[in-house]
């Protein structure tokens, strides 16, 4: 059910005591122990924490991916562990974006069918899909690599095509685990650049793992985990998306990296 039966919750996401452990006894781990928090929409969320601190844990549980031993986590004012399983994939197609460290591409496939496969799967008509993957492919930079397949592709690259498939279905929610963690540093800045461009242009509100202090610099909000627990909760000061898609005082543009 989502809040107010057609009312717009101000928040994203709200997790609320979130527990996870893995295994029994004396060899249990236990990867979250409380956690709780709030994304606003139009929110840009960094999630730093060295490994093991329970990020991708955490990610899998607002992405559906994964269900709390306690507490609760609502997408967009749904409870994704309240689901069965066909409206769980559901939620996951339509509302949520995944970007992920090794990219996932097919590698038979093309940038533009790669970007297509979400669109797809939802039955989308080909005429507004390929005008859609058009309008993402030029978004991310890379109109003019349609026809080329992941192998033919830098890194860099291929990780903008996979933003764009995370976009394909107009998703409310961008998931990003560890996005820039195999390019090097410039290529990082770039790809978070983007995603951050994107957010205001799509507006999407995005939830990133990374362990890179530049990269943090960039979002809105920076959630600390250690040891499974928020720590700290620092706001950088910058604004959400502004209504017309703006990005706000000055706007947002897409960078040319």
């Amino acid at each position: 059910m989502r809040v107010g039966e057609g009312a717009v919750a101000e928040d994203m996401v709200v997790a609320d005591g979130l527990h996870r452990t893995y295994g029994s006894g004396q060899t249990a781990v236990h990867a979250l122990r409380g956690v709780s928090f709030t994304v606003r929409r139009g929110e840009l969320v960094a999630l730093k924490g060295r490994s093991g601190s329970g990020k991708t844990t955490l990610l899998n549980l607002v992405g559906g991916l994964d269900a709390p031993d306690a507490g609760t986590v609502r997408i967009d004012g749904t409870d994704p562990a309240a689901l069965g399983e066909e409206e769980r994939l559901a939620l996951r197609r339509d509302r949520i974006g995944f970007v992920f460290q090794s990219f996932g591409l097919i590698p038979i496939l093309t940038a533009a069918e790669n970007v297509g496969v979400p669109m797809r799967l939802r039955k989308v008509p080909a005429r507004e899909r390929e005008a859609r993957v058009e309008l993402l492919l030029s978004l991310v930079g890379l109109a003019g690599h349609a026809a080329q397949r992941p192998t033919e592709l830098s890194g860099g690259q291929q990780q903008r095509v996979a933003i764009a498939r995370a976009l394909a279905n107009r998703p409310l929610l961008l998931i990003a685990d560890e996005p820039t963690g195999q390019l090097d540093a410039d290529t990082g800045l770039a790809v978070m650049e983007l995603l951050r461009a994107v957010v205001r242009s799509e507006h999407v509100t995005a939830l990133v793992a990374t362990h890179d202090p530049q990269l943090l610099t960039l979002a809105d909000r920076v959630l600390e985990l250690r040891d499974g627990v928020v720590t700290s909760d620092d706001a950088r000061g910058t604004a959400p998306a502004a209504p017309d898609g703006s990005g706000g005082p000055g706007g947002v543009k897409t960078p040319s990296r």
